[in-house]
């Protein structure tokens, strides 16, 4: 594999348009308008894929939308690596915060990347990421240097809660049975310093539902003497916090893996600027539970927030009205051992026993999934870290991860496999925010680091 970087060179231009023309595809699973798209994209992955140098590629139905599976078997007797990915993309709103159109993809150079990034919704998560990995198989191809077995499977559905995955993983295990599952659905601490993801918060996602009189009304005749379903939301959702920013959940905490204070140290050794942080961000300051730093709240420690807040009249100007309903979508992201089913009924129990009187409660759960920890001493990890090392010239960090892909407990569950996270987004990406991109270098670093996994996951696992 010793011509891989020139290969990557050669082809440069290629990889940049190949994955600019998947890019331009709004492939929103969460609205219905994009439902065509879609099913374009999955037709898109796999023609990538077919001309990459699978023997066997289809689009497999599901309840919901397909996920694409490929594979090439050159011995069965040797390791299999499974990939997965996902096509499907956040939707772009608020569009008017873009500084170009979200599916017109533009290369622009940035601070950060001053060789340019990609700027379109899902460049870096996940299909930048995903694509990196077809194009990696494609040089294995083309070189004749494939070590290994390996399967794709690309699912529509990951910005969704992954609502298929598990049927198709449940009815499809022979057909995905493998060594080692390899994802790049992570980032990595910087350009300078890979890191590879060891932890993964699980995820609880709900939305609440607040209702006082049976229509709006006039807020000078009304107001005072009826409950608001606004007001009082809002302050359901304050009391969800204490002073010290601790969830006052009864039970939330009661299975919160606690690291040790050598643990805790280990994870501070990875290279972090509060002060850039905060600049990156422009806050005057960080916030949140006492008693944990910045890196530590984000990672490590479990979480609740609002994500939406609606009711009443929104539009321009004003309207005097009291809403007869007002709403709000909350996540809580997990750690480890934290079960995300019964963290949903602590949540609905609490929030329904603390609403006052002159309302009605609705809480209605949409997906969630569970935390994960992969061992650094396994083979998978010692070969990822070799291939890190290889291209950047220095060791891999392992760090855990604030966010959450509920489909990686899953596989170890059904598939009984480790999953080795290479990401190569960087957190200033805006993934799920306007201007969502991705360096180049980060996608062609990734297409270059990516065969060496198989090849040092290979040698280590004779």
């Amino acid at each position: 594999m010793e011509n891989i970087a020139a290969y990557v060179q050669e082809n440069k231009e290629r990889f940049i348009n190949e994955l600019i023309e998947l890019l331009k595809i709004p492939s929103v699973s969460a609205d219905t308008a994009y439902s065509q798209d879609v099913f374009d994209t999955a037709d898109a992955v796999k023609l990538s894929l077919e001309k990459a140098g699978c023997d066997l590629v289809e689009i497999c139905d599901t309840p919901g939308y397909p996920i694409v599976y490929g594979e090439k078997i050159i011995d069965p007797n040797l390791p299999t690596v499974l990939v997965y990915g996902h096509y499907d993309v956040q939707p772009p709103d608020p569009m008017e915060l873009w500084t170009s159109p979200p599916f017109e993809p533009v290369i622009k150079t940035t601070e950060i990347h001053p060789e340019g990034a990609i700027f379109a919704r899902g460049a870096c998560d996940d299909k930048g990421q995903m694509y990196m990995h077809v194009k990696a198989f494609e040089y294995m191809i083309h070189s004749n240097c494939l070590p290994c077995n390996v399967k794709f499977m690309i699912e529509g559905e990951e910005e969704i809660g992954s609502k298929s995955l598990s049927w198709f993983v449940e009815r499809n295990q022979e057909k995905l049975k493998t060594d080692v599952i390899l994802i790049s659905d992570t980032g990595m601490i910087s350009n300078q310093q890979p890191s590879i993801t060891t932890g993964l918060r699980g995820l609880s996602y709900v939305e609440v539902e607040v209702t006082g009189p049976n229509r709006d009304l006039h807020s000078g005749l009304y107001g005072g003497a009826v409950a608001n379903p606004i007001n009082v939301l809002t302050k359901m959702i304050a009391s969800l916090h204490d002073e010290n920013n601790h969830i006052t959940i009864p039970g939330f905490y009661d299975k919160v893996e606690e690291l040790s204070a050598a643990e805790r140290a280990e994870m501070a050794k990875a290279p972090f600027s509060l002060e850039n942080y905060k600049k990156a961000l422009n806050i005057e300051e960080v916030y949140g539970e006492t008693g944990y730093v910045t890196n530590e709240r984000n990672s490590i420690r479990p979480t609740l927030d609002v994500n939406g807040i609606w009711g009443g009249y929104t539009g321009e100007g004003a309207k005097t009205v009291i809403a007869s309903k007002a709403f709000a979508k909350i996540s809580m992201r997990l750690v480890p051992n934290q079960d995300w089913e019964e963290i949903t009924e602590l949540f609905t129990n609490h929030f329904l026993s603390i609403a006052p009187k002159g309302v009605t409660v609705k809480v209605t759960p949409h997906h969630g999934g569970q935390g994960y920890v992969t061992p650094i001493d396994s083979i998978g990890y010692q070969a990822a870290n070799k291939a890190y090392t290889e291209t950047f010239g220095v060791p891999a960090i392992p760090v855990r991860s604030g966010g959450s892909i509920p489909i990686v407990a899953l596989f170890e569950k059904e598939l009984k496999s480790k999953t080795i996270l290479m990401g190569f987004g960087l957190d200033s990406d805006a993934i799920h925010s306007p201007n969502e991109h991705f360096g180049i270098f980060n996608y062609l670093k990734g297409i270059e680091t990516i065969p060496l996994f198989y090849k040092y996951f290979v040698e280590l696992s004779k």
